[in-house]
């Protein structure tokens, strides 16, 4: 089972990029999936999260309003729609998946049980 996240890279301020998240080995589609970040000497934090009811979403306080997260469950995909980045957006990010809790959204990422690789997004300024 793996999830592979991509779509990372170098973008100035004001930029957009979006990642993708893709999963192997079996199907995430009945699963909370979320994206996390950790910035560099920082703990992580969570992004984003999408649920399995009506694939209800949920948002940082920072993500609100800039960043979408969605899914596609016929591809076994999540992907993350990041505009407006600004330079404390820099960090790793991962995609994660939670196979505990079918109908309920966590933000917290000890309760994620799958974890892609990450991917690095670094906004200049």
């Amino acid at each position: 089972v793996q999830l592979q996240a991509s779509g990372g890279g170098l973008v100035q301020a004001g930029g957009s990029l979006r990642l993708s998240c893709a999963a192997s080995g079996r199907t995430f589609s009945s699963d909370p999936m979320g994206w996390f970040r950790q910035a560099p000497g920082k703990d992580r934090e969570f992004v984003a999260a999408i649920g399995t009811i009506h694939s209800n979403t949920y948002y940082s306080s920072s993500a609100k309003g800039r960043f979408t997260i969605s899914r596609d469950n016929t591809k076994n995909t999540v992907d993350l729609q990041m505009n407006s980045l600004k330079p404390e957006d820099t960090a790793v990010y991962y995609c994660a998946a939670d196979t505990g809790r079918r109908f309920i959204v966590s933000f917290n990422p000890q309760q994620y049980d799958y974890w892609g690789q990450g991917t690095l997004v670094t906004v200049s300024s």
